[in-house]
C-alpha cells in the first residue's frame, strides 16, 4: 500500500477529486494548508497599504491506495490539477506499513 500526498491548488480540488472518483478511488482526507515554493508569495494593495503575503492557500490531498493504483492515481492528479503555470503544486508517494477501521477492526487492504 502507499500514501499519496499532493499540494494543489484550491480551485483544482472539485477537478481532481471527480477524476479520483472516476478511477475508482472512494476515500481521500483534503486539508487547507499554506505554503510557498518557488512561487515565492505575491505582494497585494489593502487600504493603500502594500504588503507581502508570504504563504499562499493550498490544497492538501491525502490518498492511501494498493501499489497498483499508485501510477493511475497519480496521473488523475496531474491531469485534474496541471494549469501550466507556477505553483501548481507537488506530489509525494510514500510505503504504508499498516492501516485499521478503527469501527470494524479490519486491516490493510480491506480497510481503504
Amino acid at each position: 500500500m502507499k500514501k499519496i500526498e499532493a499540494v494543489i491548488k484550491p480551485f483544482r480540488l472539485d477537478d481532481v477529486r471527480e477524476a479520483l472518483s472516476d478511477i475508482g478511488i472512494t476515500g481521500l482526507t483534503v486539508t487547507e494548508v499554506k505554503g510557498f515554493g518557488r512561487q515565492k508569495g505575491h505582494t497585494e494593495l489593502y487600504r493603500g497599504a502594500e504588503y507581502v503575503v508570504d504563504f499562499l492557500p493550498k490544497i492538501k490531498l491525502e490518498v492511501i491506495v494498493e501499489a497498483d493504483k499508485v501510477d493511475a492515481c497519480v496521473d488523475a492528479i496531474i491531469g485534474a490539477a496541471r494549469t501550466g503555470k507556477i505553483g501548481d503544486g507537488k506530489i509525494f508517494v510514500m510505503p504504508v506499513e499498516k492501516v485499521i477501521r478503527i469501527r470494524t477492526g479490519e486491516t490493510d487492504e480491506d480497510a481503504i
